[in-house]
C-alpha cells in the first residue's frame, strides 16, 4: 500500500469523492485546525492538574506505539476499536469468538480512554496488541495505519471519524461497525447533519447493529440497506460467562458482607441522583436497618463529593471503597462509595435491589444488563433513551421497574421487599432474558470475517 497525503496535509486524496464531499471534508479539517491550539492547551492543562491523558496523549499522536506492534507475527490483521469501558465490554466476547473461528487472526485492540485501555488489558483475551486510537488528524491517522497495517478495521457502536475512515478507504482497508447503536438523542443530531455523515458512511463497508430500529436509523443516515443488519447485543454473551460464583464470593470478601446484610446498589449515578438515592436509603433503613448503601458514581472522581453529601445528609462515617480496602474491614459504615474502575459488575452480585443511574436525570440511562445477569430487580427513571430495548425487555419480564421520582422509588423498593418470593421470581426472569439473548457476539464476529474473504 502507498501512504500519501495531498496538499497541506489536511485533505486526504481519495480520488472518488465529488467536489461537494471534498469541500465538506476540507471544511471539517479546517475546523480541526482552528481547534488544534485550544485543544492542545486543554490536554496540557488536564495532564498538569489532574493527571488525565498523561499515559495516552503522546500515543494518540502516534508516538510510542511501534514497540507495541513489534511481536505480532504473521497472519491476517484486524484492528478493532472500542472507545471506553462500555464498548470494551461489548467487544470482548466478539474477540473471543473471532479467535475461536480464526486462531491465525492477529488482533490489534485500541481504546480512546485510559480507563478503557486498563479494562481491555485485563479482560480482552485473544488480542495480540493494545494501543490507543489516534487523533483524527490526517498525518497521524496515516502514520498509525502504516504501523498497524490492518486488513480490516472494526469499530464498536457508533464511532465515526471522517479522516480515519477516509484513509482506510484510500488504502483499501475494509471497515465494519459492530454492536452498533444510535440513541434517540444521537439520531436527532445525526439526522440534522445528514449532509455531512452520508459521504462519511460511504467509507463503511458494513454495519452490524443491535436492533432493527438501530439498523433503520443507520439506513436513514445514508448507508445502503443491504450493508446493514440487526445482529443483537454482544454484551449479553459477555455477561453470561462472567456471572461466576467466584466473582460473587470475591465481592462478599471485598465488602465484608454479613450473612443477613442487605444492599441497595445505585450504579453509574450522575449529579442530582445521589441526593435522591441517599434520601430513599435513609427512609428505607428506618424499616430495614440491615441495609447498606453502595453508591457507584459514573465518574469515580466524584467520590469525595458524594462522601460530603452523605455527611450533610446525616449519614456520617461513609467511606470510599479504597479506604475500606486499605483498612481491611468495613466496621459499621452505612454507606460505601466505589471510587475505582471495574468493580460495579461484582458489586451488583451483592444487591438486594438495584437502581440504574443516568435515568432520573436526562442522561439516557445506563446499562441494565450487568445487574440483570445476576438476577436482580432493577429500578430506573424515565430517561432510558440509550437503553430503551433493554428496558422494554426487563419490563416485559417484570424485572425492570420504571419510576419518576423519589417517592415512587421508595414505594417500589418497599413493595418488592414485602414480597420476597416475588422479588426472587422477578430476578430469575431478568437472568432468563440475558440467557435468551446470547449469540450476538458470534454473528458480529462472522460479519467481520466475511470482509477477509
Amino acid at each position: 500500500m502507498e501512504w500519501h497525503i495531498r496538499g497541506p496535509g489536511f485533505l486526504l486524496d481519495r480520488g472518488t469523492e465529488n467536489n461537494k464531499d471534498k469541500s465538506m471534508r476540507l471544511l471539517y479539517n479546517i475546523v480541526l485546525l482552528i481547534l488544534a491550539l485550544p485543544g492542545l492547551l486543554f490536554f496540557l492543562l488536564k495532564m498538569l492538574f489532574t493527571g488525565k491523558y498523561r499515559r495516552s496523549f503522546l500515543q494518540k499522536l502516534g508516538f510510542r506505539q511501534s514497540r507495541l506492534l513489534e511481536n505480532i507475527g504473521p497472519g491476517p490483521r484486524l484492528w478493532i476499536h472500542a472507545v471506553s469501558v462500555g464498548e470494551v465490554n461489548a467487544a470482548s466476547p466478539i474477540v473471543s469468538e473471532l479467535k475461536k473461528i480464526r486462531p491465525d487472526l492477529r488482533i490489534i485492540f485500541s481504546t480512546s480512554t485510559e480507563t478503557g485501555q486498563e479494562l481491555a488489558q485485563k479482560t480482552v483475551t485473544g488480542a495480540d496488541a493494545f494501543i490507543y486510537f489516534p487523533l483524527d488528524i490526517p498525518p497521524v491517522v496515516s502514520g498509525m495505519l502504516g504501523l498497524v497495517r490492518p486488513d480490516v478495521f472494526a469499530f464498536v457502536e457508533t464511532e465515526l471519524w471522517p479522516n480515519f475512515l477516509a484513509s482506510c478507504r484510500l488504502h483499501r482497508i475494509k471497515v465494519v461497525m459492530v454492536n452498533g447503536r444510535i440513541s434517540t438523542r444521537s439520531f436527532k443530531k445525526y439526522r440534522r447533519t445528514r449532509f455531512f455523515w452520508r459521504p462519511v458512511l460511504q467509507d463503511v463497508d458494513g454495519a452490524g447493529m443491535i436492533t432493527d430500529l438501530d439498523a433503520q436509523r443507520m439506513v436513514q443516515m445514508g448507508m445502503g440497506k443491504d450493508q446493514v443488519k440487526a445482529l443483537g447485543n454482544s454484551k449479553y454473551d459477555a455477561l453470561t460467562v462472567a456471572t461466576s460464583p467466584e466473582f460473587h464470593q470475591e465481592a462478599i470478601r471485598l465488602f465484608h458482607a454479613g450473612v443477613e446484610e442487605k444492599f441497595l446498589v445505585a450504579g453509574s449515578t450522575h449529579p442530582g441522583e445521589e441526593k435522591i438515592i441517599i434520601s430513599v436509603y435513609k427512609k428505607l433503613s428506618a424499616s430495614y436497618p440491615e441495609f447498606t448503601l453502595i453508591l457507584v458514581p459514573r465518574d469515580i472522581r466524584r467520590a469525595e463529593e458524594i462522601i460530603g453529601l452523605l455527611d450533610k445528609s446525616g449519614l456520617p462515617g461513609a467511606v470510599t471503597f479504597s479506604q475500606m480496602k486499605s483498612a481491611g474491614q468495613r466496621r459499621q459504615q452505612t454507606a460505601v462509595v466505589v471510587d475505582v474502575i471495574g468493580e460495579l459488575f461484582k458489586v451488583y452480585s451483592l444487591a438486594t435491589v438495584v437502581y440504574c443511574g443516568g435515568s432520573l436525570v436526562p442522561k439516557g440511562g445506563q446499562n441494565l444488563l450487568e445487574a440483570a445477569a445476576w438476577g436482580k430487580v432493577i429500578f430506573y427513571g424515565p430517561f432510558m433513551d440509550d437503553f430503551h430495548r433493554e428496558a422494554a425487555l426487563m419490563e416485559e419480564a417484570g424485572a425492570g421497574i420504571r419510576i419518576v421520582n423519589e417517592n415512587e422509588l421508595l414505594e417500589g423498593i418497599l413493595r418488592m421487599l414485602g414480597d420476597p418470593a416475588g422479588l426472587a421470581h422477578r430476578g430469575e426472569r431478568a437472568k432468563e432474558v440475558v440467557l435468551a439473548n446470547r449469540g450476538a457476539a458470534k454473528r458480529h464476529a462472522r460479519m467481520i470475517l466475511n470482509q477477509l474473504s
